[in-house]
């Protein structure tokens, strides 16, 4: 019998892709041949192994310095501006009111600037702060591509790949063709 299938020229194709709606022996107009079921002997699963990555935060305190801001005083501006304008009248006499107002607004600045640079400055101080960063970790991982099946059919033995595991049998095309 076995002879006989070689004559004949059968080819056997697994169909663990190709869906087949009809029973056993059933005849398709697009694929030449009857659906039948073949024994698996083997299933091995065909691994890959993934590197993956993984994103996490890290934080860690730091020290960082800040500047202490002082008692800023407005008296040295007005006291200014107070001797500017009275200097400012009595200097411009023909427009007494134009020297005043500019005589206020130049000694108002310069009580400023006087101030601030006799100022003592209170300088700095460490503070704690949290800073965050992101990282990846990275890991392999096993992935599962397909499989590698093998099935007996009518005592002949053949592989095939398949996404999924088949089970105990596999549905297989045969087409039986003339040998000339």
């Amino acid at each position: 019998m076995k002879q006989n299938w070689y004559r004949l020229g059968i080819l056997v194709s697994a169909l663990a892709a190709a869906p087949v709606a009809s029973a056993d022996h059933s005849r398709h107009a697009s694929q030449p041949g009857f659906v039948d079921y073949a024994t698996v002997v083997d299933v091995e699963p065909i691994v890959n192994y993934v590197r993956v990555s993984t994103p996490r935060e890290e934080c860690w305190d730091e020290q960082v310095p800040v500047r202490q801001a002082g008692y800023t005083s407005g008296t040295p501006t007005i006291v200014g501006g107070i001797i500017g304008g009275v200097l400012g009248r009595r200097v411009v006499r023909s427009h007494r009111d134009w020297g005043t107002a500019a005589g206020a607004l130049l000694g108002g600045s310069i009580g400023r600037d006087i101030y601030s640079q006799r100022r003592q400055d209170s300088g700095y101080y460490m503070t704690t702060r949290t800073r965050c960063t992101q990282v990846a970790d990275y890991h392999e991982e096993e992935r599962i591509e397909g499989y590698r099946v093998t099935y007996r059919y009518k005592g002949e033995t053949f592989t095939t790949r398949t996404d999924h595991d088949p089970g105990d049998q596999i549905r297989v095309r045969v087409a039986v063709n003339p040998v000339y």
